[in-house]
């Protein structure tokens, strides 16, 4: 009781502790001009005073040294604080309540409550499922393409090359075309320039809703792995190079080297490249817009048309990943709200997948 009791109080200090963020510049402007006036105010704490009262005022409100270095710390971020409120939270929530509503984009201001409405549409339609499953699929393996092909490409620019900067160059450069131009470029190369060049790519693996999503996961590939080689690089440079010379006059081969010293050693860099790769991954829309349109058409995989009891598979598109899907739903078939609702849910499964990922690979940090 007593454990549950601690619990409910550290909660209230939170939330409390949130209100009085929000407050903490009237309050300071209220400071200021009482110490014109010469009437300080002072909070006085004694054995009747509650934990809420006795927590927020030693660590917001007081005049002790813990208290001024929080609200210190608050003032230096309200610029950034403020931005991020103004056009980051506020557009969530009002995107919440309109998950809520019946807005189809033409009809604003006079939407309609519906409550949950939109969310039981949502997991009644199994086209927005096996979007969700291919989005999946994708990350996966695009995640790992993209690391390993990012990783390897570290080791051999941190080599002694002789043009390694240039190399360094080179492979970070396909990230800085963005990736509506990328998309066509890329969609030219596997339509016209391979299948021109042999017989070996024809037909063009876009055409088929079987390969469309390896193409995707190519062209991603060679689009962002510099960039994440980067970050492989920096953490490669830190490692002491007096345990690199110390293990090969052990005899220790390149693979052992490798297994006990380097990846132990940027163990960081891949929780924050695993990271970026998730994110960008399930969150790919402009490249997939460029290259495939979401198509080709495919027949929806046999185990979740029958989850929803379908009979008969549609055909549905094989790269419609889920930013693709609810773009759709939003703007080609003016169902705002249900969009809005999409995105909700998106939202949710993507900040649990990206915290699962650091806390497994935090752990994995420990144990290597």
């Amino acid at each position: 009781m007593i454990q549950k009791d601690n619990i409910a109080v550290k909660i209230v200090c939170f939330l409390a502790s949130v209100v009085v963020v929000f407050f903490l510049p009237l309050y300071s402007l209220v400071l200021w001009i009482s110490k014109l006036l010469n009437h300080e105010i002072v909070w006085e704490l004694d054995d009747r005073t509650g934990p809420v009262r006795r927590f927020l005022v030693r660590n917001w409100l007081g005049s002790n040294a813990t208290a001024q270095q929080h609200r210190i710390f608050i003032y230096f971020l309200l610029p950034s604080f403020s931005a991020f409120f103004v056009f980051v939270t506020v557009p969530f929530l009002h995107g919440l309540f309109l998950s809520l509503t019946n807005w189809s984009g033409l009809n604003t201001g006079s939407e309609v409550f519906i409550g949950l409405q939109n969310y039981v549409v949502i997991f009644k339609d199994a086209r927005f499922a096996y979007s969700l499953y291919r989005t999946v699929l994708y990350s996966v393996m695009n995640i790992f393409a993209i690391n390993v092909v990012a990783f390897f490409l570290a080791i051999l620019v941190t080599q002694e090359l002789r043009f390694k900067n240039i190399y360094r160059a080179g492979f970070f450069m396909p990230n800085l075309i963005g990736g509506l131009v990328l998309g066509y470029i890329w969609q030219f190369i596997f339509n016209r320039a391979l299948v021109s060049a042999s017989e070996f790519f024809n037909p063009s693996l876009l055409i088929s809703g079987e390969t469309a999503l390896l193409g995707l996961i190519i062209v991603v590939t060679w689009q962002y792995a510099g960039y994440i080689m980067m970050i492989y690089v920096a953490a490669i440079q830190n490692i002491p190079q007096d345990l690199i010379e110390a293990s090969k006059i052990d005899g220790a081969n390149a693979w052992q080297r490798l297994k006990t010293i380097t990846l132990p050693l940027v163990a960081q860099a891949f929780t924050v490249s695993m990271f970026l790769t998730l994110v960008t991954s399930f969150k790919q829309f402009d490249t997939v817009m460029s290259l495939t349109q979401g198509g080709p058409g495919a027949i929806m995989t046999h185990w979740i048309g029958s989850m929803y009891g379908l009979v008969e598979m549609p055909v549905v598109q094989s790269t419609n990943l889920i930013a693709i899907n609810i773009y759709q739903e939003a703007f080609s078939k003016y169902q705002m709200g249900v969009g809005q609702a999409k995105a909700i849910v998106f939202f949710i499964f993507l900040l649990a997948i990206s915290l699962l990922q650091v806390y497994y690979n935090k752990r994995r940090e420990v144990e290597l």
